[in-house]
Parts: structure tokens; C-alpha cells; sequence
């Protein structure tokens, strides 16, 4: 049976998406682990029969299912070659929280993040929290374990479940308590099997009892034997002073024994008070030699981190808080029922600990932005020091904690061998550490198999495990043999048979593995020249720029709340398709040659990529997507007709110059509805959409009837308009005092809102500057570059240089107003004019108002007692970010609420027919609600001209800019 056919023949018994595209299959091909495993099919369910009907069709049809969640999994465990099953989609609810008893019933797609949310008002957390948690789901916790930095304090995610209730590989409804079971109905028949009734205890499987017996030497010798020993399956749990229970010995089990649909699971009160303790150490093998100590003070979280680590973060995050003199770090969290008992604790892990310095935190804001460090280089650990793409593989071992010490250092000798090297952080206290290397997959896959090898032998002579946190996967599975003697495996392959007979759950995992430099993701592959982008970060390697994308997930994150920007579409649709992971899958199967660049597969996954940039930052792996699907555009269009909007929005700049020339005609032509809405489709922009106004007259125009550049006097006195905006300059300096600035005088400041440009020009001469402009009309090439016509992009780009490099190779600096097209200058243009030296100097001349304020130290901005929303640029947030902005309004001493989150304009794309419905759902997201909300006298605070726009279209709410807002009274 074809793929479409077979379809077709489950979406018979579903009433959900079953899904065989192209595109489909490439976003669900890999995790965020090195392997790519194509499936047949993806299924969404939206309730235990649409799961129970799938695993039916599977067994009739010889196909494997595997259960995904977030796909999140670093070990590979989270794709496969049948049916994967999506729960993250639709079931993803909490079932029921009692308070009473501490517990939750929760569905298995339930994000964490969103499960403590649901508690916090209740005095209540779940226990594990891992450094996913913001979008890895609680059936994925299950499904490996999951542990993170508090495991310490509440246990693995095996010491919180209480009952389960699953599918088995036959189909079969089970659920299992602490040391129970009870079968329910088998769903191939819909009729209660034979053994139905309650029953407790081993005996509810059959066959369970027998094998638990048959087995209990390797149960008791080989399992269990400490706290982070996550490698195979967890049968100690199956032992009777351990509790018979079933439900601990099927978490961990990595989707190869059963499909969730419920689990029960215990909850603890949150801590009344908490300190943190940071300890520093001359490496991090030394700190490790420090845990027996510091586990005297009952730490609730021991986290170590290398000073490697801490040196990336602070090369992409800036500067991080101060940390006590080491090269390596632990993290001590202590907590009491007071402040002043956790601090207590504190100060005696200060007297136990030997380390060299330390620092007591009691501040949140500070303890939160040093916790960040971790979280921050949890995700940069992508890339090694120099740069080079760092992979999963050997990610997340385990020795007891007294041998960690001595482990770390004989690692880092076979690092040294194998000429490999990565970030070292992780859980101390539990002796587990992570770590990814940067291993040369694409070239030298078999390097990378020895390396495991070699690497499990240590590992094993130190007592510990493969894995201490994330499963094996097929990352690690057959390095079982290892571990673990020929009885043991023949143990975990006996324990899976009993629930899964057929062997269609995850098949190639724990038992029978696939060999582990088996479907490796970038082995073999060709690199594959950029024909827009230089690509510096990726040597010109379109290949390894998309393969930038290991599949961290961050993007299904709820980056809004989380202070992000990423994905904006995800956020709207909840579509994998749309995340920035989702998108590069796409384009890694383009350079892969399985699609075309001109593939309808590509097309639909672009389509909703808003080219916000976003991801160029958030992304822990600098994933660029509005970067590529520039290039994409650009391949796909190249000398071929255009979507008409490419020519209208693309080429917006031109048109604009020539509507300038009679704006009250224009005007007046876009304000009659008939011809308006005619020339909007012809155009395809949305007839829902309203045309901006253009100003009576551009801000060029002013310029020059003021003498251009060559004026000496203030403009507020030149421009008695103006004077109103203007604020006293009795202690002004005189223009020309400082030296010569070039304002960047953009598009749409130009002919939209050259008040902007106005109140910027009176703030530079007030500082003593001698403003000028461009001579020439020049343009960043934004709307080119986000079409991908990068050949006209780059004919802009190459006036812009000729008409800014003159005033930069005098040390002038260059202030833009537009956020957008600050971005681009500083960005794009050493991108697309790689072979231009100057354009390289332009670039690192470019500063926003706010930032070229800052940089003098005499200047004030006034005081004010306003409440400001304030909406920052997506392309700002990505490229420069908005210190300084931040910075100039603390010292107004206004009320700031900065809002998190595209406003969903973005351009072009907002404007585009087919967008308009996204574009507000993304608006809701953050900026509709705020300016629901807000005050009428307070200031909603917008430097980008799409964020205004957004605003006074869908709101009615409009929109100042900062160089407005420091003027106006």
C-alpha cells in the first residue's frame, strides 16, 4: 500500500490530521540528535481513540509507531520509520489537580512550563525541570526520565509518577499503579479482555511475575546501583524491596514498551526561601572533587559549569554577573522555611566546601541572571569554542559522584586523543555531566563511532552510566553491550516482548539497536555554495548553515513569555511547520537533494516565516532563517517572473519616491475605496489592510529648502514648524561644535514620518553635532533582501557604500532611525558585499539614536512620570539589541512595560494576501492586549515604522518615536 492509500485507510478510523507530505516527513525526520530517520507518516491525535485506532492500523500494516512530544530528544529517540505520533498538538492538557493529595493528571503533550504555570498558584511544582522546560512535554520526561538541576532535591521524574495509564504494543488499555495494574479493554476488539479485573501487584502482566523471578540476580546486581544510572531500562523498580511497581520500571523506557494517554504524577510544595552559593574552583575537575563536601548543607541543586562555558555566553550575551575567581564553578542552591535559615545553610556550604572563592546571592534579580548563565550555555554548547558545530552523541553521562572527579580528567585526556573538545556544565551533585563535541561527523563518521566506544569503556571502569539523564536512543543503545552484560540485555529484550510482542514501538532502541553511526544526519554530505550571502559564520556553506539547526527546540518554546521573539508564526498556529526548526528540516532535505529548491514543499514552508530575524539571536545555534529564505527566494526566482507583490512591496522604495512627487494625490486616490481595493489585489496586498499616509511633504524635501547641508543654524529655529517639538537650548551647544553626523535618512522616515527625522536632528545639534544626510537618495535594500531579490539588494547596497564611505573614513558615525534598516546595515551589507571593504567599516559605523546618545556622557535625557509600552523592533532585538533604549528610559524615571513579541507587521509580510489572518494572530500575542489595556495618557513607545503601523491599524492606538518622545513637552 502506497503512502497516500495507506492514508487514506487511517484517516478512516481517525478524527484527526494524518499527514504523508513531503514536508510533513522532512519537519519530523530528525529530533535534536545527529540522526535522520524518515517516517511514513505523521499523526496528530486528539483523544485515546484516535491513538488506539493508529496502533490498530500499525500492527494490521507491519508499520512501527513512535510517540513524539516536543521533539526535543538528544538521543534520538523521538523519530522512526512508521508512524510518528504527535501528541504535543491536542493532548496537552491538565487532566485535574488535587491539592489536597499533591498530585496532577496530566495528558503526555502537556508542556512543562505550562503544567507549573497551571500550579504555582497552588503553593505547588512539579519536581524535575530540566533545561527544555519551556517546551519539552511531560510524555518526553517520561519517556527518558527527565531529571534537571533539582533532582537533587525532588528525584527523576520515576520518583513522581504514581499511576499511567498506556497502550500497549498489542493495543491494549493499561494502567499501572506503584506496585499495581490494571489491564482495561483491548481496543483491537473493544471488548474487556478476560483479565480485566483489578489485580496487584507483577501478576497484572502476564508473565511479568516469571520474569521478574527468573531475572532478580541482574535486577539486583546490575541495575540501580546509583541515583543517575538512566542507560536500558529501569527493572530494579520491578524488585520487591523496591516496590514491584510497574509504572517506575516503564518510565525510562523511551516509547518501546508503550504509547502514554494519562499519567498521575506527585507534586511538591514550592521552597519558602532559597540562596544561592556560587563556589569557585581552579577547573571544573576540581570542583567536582568538592561534592562530598558540599553535600554536607543539603543542597536542593548542585550545578557545575566550565569557565569555557561562562566565556560563551558572555561572547553572545555580553557581559554576565560577576562570578567568584575559578576557572570552574558550582552552583549551590539551599533552601529553608526562612531567608534567614536558607541563608544559614549558605554560609555553612561556604565553611564545608574547599573552594578558592565564592559569593552568597540573595537578590532574585541577580540569583535569576546568574541561573540564566546555565540555561544560556545549555544551548550555545552547540558550538565549541572556536566556532565549529558541536554535536550530542556523548552527551549526558553518569558516574557515581565520589569518581567524578577523576573522570573528568581521564575525559578530558581522550578528548585530547581524539583532538575533540566542548562545554562542559551539568548535575554535580548526581555526578551526571553534559557535554557536546565537536566530533567531524560529515567527514569522519567512523572517528566519531571509536570515540563512543572508547568513551563508554572509561565511563563503565568509573562505575557510571551511558547516559544519566536522556536515554539511549539510538545515540547510545548499542553501547549497551558495554555496560551491561549479555544476561542484562537479554533481560530489557525479555521485558519488551511481554508488552510488546511484534516489536513495533520504536524499534532500533534499547533492544536490537541500530548501530550508532547509522543514519547519521550530516555524514556524506556536500557543502553547497551560497549564491546571495557570503555566509562568514559557515565558511559559504549554505549546507552547514541550515544544518545549524540540531533541533533544541527553543522555537516551540512560548518565547513571548519567556522574553524571546522567536517564531512568531509558531506561536499563532502551533504548527511545527512554522517554528524555525520546522523550516530548516525543509531546507536541510533541499541541500540533501531530496527536494528542489523550487519545490511547493519549500514554498508552503517559508510561507509563514515573517523574515523577522529573530532566531538569528534566540536561536542557541544562531539559526538564520530570514537569512535563508532570502537566498531560497532569490534561487527559486532568479531570473524568472516574480509574484507581482515582489515587484509592488519588494521594490516598495522606488515607488515611494515617485508617489512623493504629488503625496495629496496619491493620498487621495488610496482614500477611494474602489480603486484602492482594485489596485490592492492587482498588487496582492490584502484589501483589509489600509494604506499608510504619506506625509505633504518628505523629509528631503525639507532638508533642501533648508540649504541641505550646508546650514550652520539650528534646525528648530530654521524650521519654526518644528519649534514646538522643541525643548529649551539655552544650554545647548552650538551645531558643529562635536564634529559631523550622518542622519540615515530611511524610506518610509522620509515620506511617512519625517517629524521623526526632525526631532533627531534637533537631538544631535543639541549635543553639539553638525547634522548631515546623504547627498543622494540611497537605500538599505531591506524589502529587496526580504523578497530575495538580492541582486538589486546589492545594487542599492553598493550606492549606499559609495555615498556613506567618504563620511566614515573621516571617523563619522552613522545614525539610523528605522530599525529595520539599521539591522540591515549592520548585518546584511558586510553579508552581500563580501568583497568590499568599506562596506565592513560602514557596517561597525552604524549606531540607533538611542545608542549614539549614551555614547556621550554629558548628555541628560529629560525626566518624566509617564507609563511607556514600549514595542521593541524584532530586526533590533536580533541584531543590536535595545540597551541603550532600555538604559535612556530608566534614567526618564518613566514606568516601563516592554512588550516580548513581533507585532506581526513585519513588513511586507503583514501586507501580503494570504498573511493578514496570521499577522493579527500574531499582534494578540503581545501588542493588542497591551494597547487594550492601556491608559489614554500614557505612551506607547514604537521606533519601527511596521510597529506603528500595526498599531494605529488594529488598535487606533498610535505611536511615538523615542527622538519624539526625548522632545516633546
Amino acid at each position: 500500500m502506497d503512502a497516500e492509500r495507506a492514508a487514506d485507510a487511517l484517516r478512516a478510523r481517525v478524527g484527526c490530521v494524518v499527514d504523508v507530505s513531503s514536508r510533513r516527513l522532512a519537519e519530523y525526520s530528525s529530533d535534536a540528535s545527529n540522526y535522520r530517520v524518515r517516517p511514513t507518516m505523521v499523526v496528530f491525535p486528539r483523544g485515546d481513540d484516535d491513538v488506539a485506532a493508529t496502533l490498530e492500523f500499525a500492527r494490521e500494516n507491519d508499520l512501527s509507531v513512535t510517540p513524539r512530544g516536543a521533539g526535543t530528544s538528544v538521543a534520538g529517540n523521538a523519530i522512526g520509520p512508521g508512524i510518528v505520533v504527535d501528541f504535543s498538538r491536542h493532548m496537552n492538557a491538565v487532566r485535574a489537580v488535587d491539592v489536597e493529595s499533591a498530585t496532577a493528571r496530566v495528558q503526555p503533550g502537556l508542556v512543562l512550563s505550562d503544567l507549573q504555570a497551571h500550579l504555582r498558584p497552588h503553593g505547588l511544582r512539579f519536581g524535575p525541570d530540566p533545561s527544555t522546560q519551556d517546551r519539552c512535554t511531560l510524555g518526553g520526561m517520561i519517556g527518558n526520565n527527565a531529571c534537571g538541576p533539582h533532582a537533587l532535591a525532588w528525584g527523576r521524574t520515576s520518583d513522581t509518577v504514581r499511576e499511567l495509564r498506556i497502550l500497549d504494543g498489542t493495543a491494549t488499555e493499561r494502567r499501572f499503579g506503584t506496585g499495581s495494574s490494571t489491564p482495561a479493554r483491548s481496543h483491537a476488539d473493544g471488548r474487556l479482555p478476560d483479565s480485566g479485573l483489578r489485580t496487584s501487584g507483577l501478576s497484572a502482566i502476564p508473565g511479568l511475575a516469571e520474569f521478574t523471578r527468573d531475572n532478580l540476580a541482574v535486577l539486583r546486581t546490575e541495575l540501580g546501583r546509583f541515583d543517575r544510572q538512566a542507560s536500558g531500562y529501569s527493572l530494579e523498580h520491578l524488585l520487591p524491596e523496591r516496590g514491584s511497581s510497574i509504572a517506575k520500571a516503564f518510565v525510562g523506557s523511551e516509547g518501546t514498551c508503550g504509547v502514554l494517554l494519562e499519567a498521575e504524577v506527585e507534586l511538591a510544595p514550592l521552597p519558602d526561601a532559597t540562596v544561592l552559593t556560587v563556589l569557585g574552583y581552579p577547573d571544573i575537575a576540581s570542583a567536582a572533587d568538592d561534592i562530598a563536601a558540599v553535600m554536607q548543607c543539603a543542597p536542593i541543586a548542585v550545578e557545575g559549569i566550565d569557565a569555557g562555558l561562562v566565556d560563551v555566553v558572555r561572547t553572545h550575551r555580553g557581559k554576565v554577573p560577576d562570578l567568584p575567581r575559578g576557572r570552574g564553578w558550582l552552583f549551590v542552591e539551599t533552601a529553608g522555611a526562612t531567608p534567614a535559615e536558607a541563608l544559614a545553610l549558605a554560609r555553612q556550604l561556604v565553611r564545608e566546601a574547599h573552594a578558592d572563592d565564592h559569593r552568597i546571592v540573595t537578590d532574585a534579580a541577580e540569583t535569576k541572571a546568574l541561573w540564566r548563565i546555565r540555561a544560556d550555555g545549555a544551548g550555545l554548547a552547540g558550538r565549541s569554542p572556536d566556532g565549529k558545530p558541536a554535536w550530542p552523541g556523548w552527551e549526558d553521562a553518569a558516574v557515581p559522584p565520589e569518581n567524578l572527579g577523576t573522570y573528568l580528567r581521564e575525559f578530558a585526556s581522550l578528548t585530547e586523543e581524539y583532538d575533540v573538545s566542548g562545554l562542559l556544565y551539568g548535575h554535580l551533585g548526581d555526578g551526571c555531566i553534559h557535554v557536546r563535541l565537536d566530533f567531524p561527523i560529515a567527514d569522519a563518521p567512523q572517528r566519531f563511532r571509536s570515540f563512543l566506544f572508547d568513551a563508554a569503556h572509561l565511563v563503565v571502569r568509573h562505575g557510571g552510566s551511558l547516559s544519566g539523564e536522556h536515554g539511549d536512543g539510538r545515540a547510545r543503545s548499542e553501547l549497551l553491550e558495554v555496560m551491561y552484560s549479555p544476561a542484562a540485555r537479554r533481560a530489557f529484550a525479555g521485558f519488551k516482548s511481554l508488552f510488546d510482542p511484534d516489536g513495533i514501538l520504536n524499534p532500533g532502541v534499547l533492544v536490537a539497536p541500530r548501530p550508532v553511526d547509522t543514519d547519521l544526519r550530516v555524514a556524506g554530505l556536500s557543502p553547497v555554495r551560497a549564491h546571495g550571502f557570503a555566509l562568514h559564520n559557515d565558511n559559504g556553506d549554505l549546507s552547514t548553515a541550515v544544518h545549524r539547526c540540531v533541533g533544541i527546540g527553543k522555537c516551540r518554546a512560548d518565547t513571548g513569555a519567556s522574553g524571546g521573539f522567536m517564531c512568531p508564526s509558531y506561536l499563532a498556529t502551533g504548527d511545527e511547520k512554522d517554528t524555525t526548526r520546522g523550516r530548516a528540516r525543509v531546507l536541510q532535505e533541499v541541500v540533501r537533494g531530496e527536494l528542489d529548491w523550487r519545490a511547493k514543499e519549500v514554498e508552503e514552508s517559508l510561507d509563514l516565516c515573517l523574515s523577522c530575524k529573530a532566531c538569528s539571536s534566540d536561536c542557541p545555534a544562531g539559526v538564520d532563517m530570514a537569512t535563508y529564505k532570502s537566498e531560497t527566494l532569490y534561487r527559486r526566482y532568479r531570473r524568472r517572473p516574480r509574484p507581482v507583490d515582489h515587484y509592488v512591496l519588494g521594490q516598495l522604495p522606488r515607488w515611494l519616491a515617485l508617489a512623493q512627487r504629488a503625496p495629496r494625490l496619491v493620498n487621495r486616490l488610496a482614500g477611494a475605496t474602489f480603486l484602492r481595493r482594485i489596485g490592492m489585489r492587482l498588487s496582492r496586498i490584502d484589501t483589509r489592510r489600509e494604506m499608510p499616509t504619506l506625509a505633504p511633504k518628505s523629509f528631503r524635501r525639507m532638508w533642501s529648502a533648508l540649504g541641505a547641508n550646508q546650514r550652520t543654524e539650528p534646525l528648530s529655529s530654521a524650521h519654526p514648524p518644528f519649534a514646538q517639538l522643541a525643548i529649551d537650548r539655552e544650554h545647548a551647544t552650538q551645531p558643529g561644535e562635536r564634529g559631523t553626523v550622518m542622519l540615515w535618512i530611511d524610506t518610509f522616515t522620509d515620506t511617512f514620518d519625517p517629524e521623526n527625522a526632525l526631532a533627531a536632528t534637533e537631538l544631535l545639534e543639541r549635543l553639539g553635532y553638525r547634522v548631515v544626510i546623504p547627498t543622494t537618495r540611497v537605500c538599505c535594500g531591506l524589502t529587496w533582501i526580504s523578497t530575495g531579490q538580492l541582486d538589486g539588494a546589492r545594487s542599492r547596497l553598493r550606492a549606499t557604500v559609495e555615498a556613506l564611505a567618504p563620511h566614515v573614513a573621516e571617523g563619522g558615525k552613522v545614525v539610523g532611525l528605522e530599525p529595520s534598516c539599521t539591522a540591515t546595515l549592520r548585518a546584511d551589507l558586510p553579508e552581500l558585499l563580501p568583497d568590499d571593504p568599506r562596506a565592513a567599516r560602514v557596517a561597525a559605523s552604524v549606531r540607533t539614536l538611542a545608542e549614539f546618545l549614551l555614547e556621550h556622557p554629558d548628555w541628560r535625557p529629560p525626566a518624566r512620570a509617564d507609563t511607556v509600552v514600549v514595542q521593541p523592533h524584532c530586526h533590533q532585538h536580533a541584531v543590536g539589541g535595545l540597551t541603550a533604549e532600555r538604559t535612556i528610559l530608566a534614567a526618564m524615571g518613566v514606568t516601563v512595560r516592554e512588550l516580548a513579541g513581533c507585532c506581526g507587521l513585519a513588513g511586507n509580510f503583514g501586507m501580503q494576501q494570504g498573511h493578514y489572518d496570521i499577522s493579527v494572530a500574531v499582534a494578540n500575542n503581545a501588542l493588542l492586549p497591551a494597547l487594550e489595556t492601556l491608559a489614554p495618557d500614557a505612551v506607547f513607545l514604537a521606533d519601527g515604522f511596521s510597529c506603528r503601523t500595526q498599531a494605529a491599524q488594529l488598535a487606533r492606538r498610535p505611536g511615538l518615536h523615542l527622538a519624539r518622545y526625548l522632545l516633546e513637552r
